[in-house]
C-alpha cells in the first residue's frame, strides 16, 4: 500500500494541471495558433495557475475550480470567469485525451456562473460628429508617426493593433495593396487591403520617417537596431 500511495503521489506530481495546461499550450503553437490566442491562453492559464496549478488534475473537483472562478466573479469580472472555465476546460479535456484526467469538472459548472453582461461600444453615425473626429485628428499635435497612423485608420478600416505592426515589406506601393501575412490572422490566410491615393500619400510621407526601419509607425531615434524589435 506504501508503495502505491507513494507512485500515485509520484505519478500526481508529474500530472498537475499546470503542466498539463503548458502541455496544451504547446500543442496550440505547433497548430499554428496566432499569437494573440496563444497570449490570452497564457494570461487564463496565470489566473488559473495559484489555486490549481499544483494540483494533481485527476484530483481536481468542480467544488474546487468554482471557487477560482467566483473570485473573478465577485470582483466583477464575470467575462474573465466565463473564459477561464472555457479554458480549464479544454485543458481537462485534453488531459482526458492524453490518459492523464478522467473527467472535465468544468462541465459540471455550466450555469453556474452569473452570465456576462455584453457591452455595446458608443459608434459615431452623425456625419457631423465624424466630421469632428477626422477634423481632431488632423489638429493632433503629438508624435508624427501616431498623427499618421490616425490618419490612416479611417482609410483603412483595420483593427489598431494592425495598423500598429504594420511592416513596410507588407506594403506594395506599386499595386497600391497592403498584404497583412497569414500568420496575423485568425483565419491564418493572407489578408489584403487595397490602398487609396489618400492612403499612399500617407505612407509615403511616413516612409520618411521610418522607412529605413521594419515597422511603418515605429520611429527609431537611438538608430536601425531598435527598430528590429517588436513595438
Amino acid at each position: 500500500m506504501k508503495q502505491a500511495e507513494k507512485k500515485a503521489a509520484a505519478l500526481g506530481a508529474e500530472n498537475t494541471f499546470l503542466l498539463i495546461a503548458i502541455e496544451y499550450l504547446d500543442k496550440m503553437a505547433q497548430e499554428g495558433r496566432a499569437e494573440a490566442t496563444l497570449s490570452k491562453a497564457r494570461w487564463l492559464l496565470s489566473k488559473l495557475r495559484p489555486a490549481i496549478g499544483h494540483r494533481p488534475i485527476a484530483e481536481i473537483t468542480p467544488q474546487e475550480l468554482l471557487a477560482v472562478l467566483k473570485k473573478e466573479e465577485t470582483a466583477g469580472r464575470r467575462e474573465t470567469a466565463r473564459r477561464m472555465r472555457s479554458f480549464a476546460g479544454r485543458v481537462f479535456r485534453y488531459g482526458v485525451a492524453t490518459a492523464r484526467a478522467t473527467h472535465d469538472p468544468s462541465h459540471l459548472l455550466q450555469g453556474a456562473l452569473i452570465a456576462p453582461v455584453p457591452k455595446h461600444h458608443a459608434a459615431i453615425t452623425d456625419p457631423n460628429e465624424l466630421g469632428a473626429l477626422l477634423r481632431a485628428i488632423d489638429a493632433y499635435a503629438g508624435q508624427p508617426t501616431t498623427l499618421f497612423a490616425l490618419r490612416l485608420t479611417p482609410h483603412l478600416f483595420q483593427r489598431p493593433g494592425e495598423i500598429r505592426r504594420s511592416e513596410w515589406f507588407e506594403i506594395d506601393f506599386d499595386d497600391a495593396i497592403w498584404t497583412i501575412p497569414a500568420e496575423r490572422m485568425k483565419q491564418r490566410e493572407p489578408h489584403r487591403v487595397p490602398l487609396s491615393s489618400q492612403s499612399l500619400d500617407i505612407l509615403k510621407q511616413a516612409r520618411g520617417l521610418t522607412g529605413h526601419g521594419r515597422y511603418v509607425f515605429l520611429r527609431c531615434a537611438a538608430g536601425p537596431a531598435l527598430c528590429q524589435k517588436t513595438p
